[in-house]
């Protein structure tokens, strides 16, 4: 998608050993505001650099409750480690889908965490 990038994006990092967590799959959905029921926008997994570029595009990328589900055990297992937690699902709020918006997530077996980025 060259020359339009994402409105949304997230770096998931291994903070445990200091590295970009690659390969890892995750899901981005979107909560319709009536129903409250979840849809699929898209899947992903992430590059060397622990990035997962054109997660969604200016154009559907609109206001509401979004949620980035990441399949943590299974990035663990595939470097031969166990975790506490089999995924981590981060909800969050757009209001202002004008905006850029970066989630990162911060990773290690038995702890993460996230902020809102620029």
């Amino acid at each position: 998608m060259a020359g339009s990038p994402s409105p949304l994006t997230t770096h998931v990092l291994n903070t445990a050993m200091g590295v970009p967590c690659s390969n890892m799959a995750l899901s981005l959905y979107q909560q319709d505001p009536s129903t409250n029921a979840w849809s699929l926008i898209t899947t992903g997994t992430t590059n060397a650099d622990g990035r997962c570029p054109g997660l969604i595009t200016k154009q559907i990328f609109t206001s509401g409750v979004y949620r980035m589900r990441f399949e943590t055990a299974q990035y663990w297992e595939s470097i031969g480690e166990t975790c506490f937690y089999p995924h981590v699902e981060i909800a969050f709020t757009i209001n202002d889908p004008g905006q850029k918006f970066h989630v990162p997530l911060l990773l290690s077996r038995f702890s993460y965490s996230t902020y809102r980025g620029s």
